[in-house]
C-alpha cells in the first residue's frame, strides 16, 4: 500500500513512521529545533512550494553501493495535505477504533 503525501510524491506506508500536524507540533520549540536541525543535516523534502501543512516522517533501507550492506535512511517530507488527511487515506484512524 501507498501513501500520496502531495505533488508527485508517493511513499510506501510500511516506512512512515509518523505524520504530524505542522501547526500543533511548531507550538514547541523542541520541535522547531528537531525541523531546524534535520532540515540543515539534508533529512526534509518540501514537496511543493506551498505553505506545508504537515509532516512526515519516513525511514527505508537503502543498498550501500559500496559493501552492499544495508543503511537506514530518514526523510521528512513538508507535505501540503492536511495530517488529518494524510492519515485518514493511510488508514490510521480506521486501525484506532479497533483498539
Amino acid at each position: 500500500m501507498f501513501l500520496h503525501l502531495g505533488g508527485e510524491v508517493v511513499v510506501p506506508l510500511k516506512e512512515v513512521i509518523a505524520i504530524f500536524d505542522m501547526q500543533s507540533t511548531t507550538k514547541s520549540k523542541h520541535s522547531q529545533y528537531f525541523l531546524q536541525i534535520c532540515k540543515e543535516e539534508g533529512f526534509v523534502e518540501e514537496i511543493l512550494q506551498e505553505e506545508a501543512r504537515s509532516f512526515v516522517i519516513t525511514e527505508r533501507l537503502e543498498k550501500s553501493s559500496k559493501n552492499g550492506k544495508k543503511t537506514r535512511k530518514t526523510i521528512i517530507y513538508y507535505s501540503p495535505i492536511s495530517a488529518l488527511t494524510l492519515q485518514k487515506r493511510a488508514g490510521f484512524i480506521d486501525d484506532i477504533d479497533k483498539f
